[in-house]
């Protein structure tokens, strides 16, 4: 298995950054996924880029179906990451009572700001505690903080959906 994920590393370092000098570590590859969902602009747009000038009605607009609405998904995503993050620090995460649909929240002007805040917030302490972790404590968690940068990816598709299909996205801005 360490020699899959070794071969797996050298491969996605020597393909992702045109080089092969270094082999990256577990620590700096899930510091990458972190990032390129979070702010860093690299195959994807990230989720502040994606949330970017939107007003509190834009974030809450929704289709009046089951389908959620740009504040939904950044609440929904705000709560799960912190929710790892607490964990992550060995504090009792916020108490949930399983029904995932009670993660998904609409906004008014006042918290659309301090929710896109909060992601921002939550995602930079989850770089620098990875940053400042062990490779003991990164092998029990690698799992679940793999998952995060694809639940965060998976999401900001979402967003960027609804703003192009709303005409809110500005192609500029990395999807055209």
């Amino acid at each position: 298995m360490k020699i899959l994920i070794t071969a797996f590393c050298m491969l996605l370092f020597s393909t992702s950054k045109g080089q092969t000098d270094s082999i990256p570590t577990l620590k700096s590859i899930l510091i990458e996924q972190l990032k390129s969902t979070h702010g860093t602009e690299e195959w994807f747009v990230p989720v502040n880029i994606a949330v970017e000038g939107l007003t509190a009605e834009q974030a809450n607009w929704s289709d009046k179906s089951e389908n959620h609405s740009i504040a939904q998904l950044l609440t929904h995503l705000n709560f799960w990451n912190k929710q790892s993050l607490d964990k992550f620090k060995g504090l009792k995460p916020a108490a949930f009572n399983g029904n995932n649909k009670e993660t998904f929240t609409k906004v008014t002007n006042t918290s659309w700001a301090a929710a896109v805040k909060e992601f921002d917030d939550i995602m930079t302490e989850w770089e620098t505690l990875i940053a400042a972790s062990d490779d003991a404590k990164l092998k029990q968690w690698y799992s679940t903080i793999a998952h995060i940068g694809s639940h965060n990816a998976y999401h900001t598709g979402q967003i960027i959906y609804i703003r192009k299909m709303k005409g809110w996205w500005n192609p500029d801005k990395g999807v055209k």
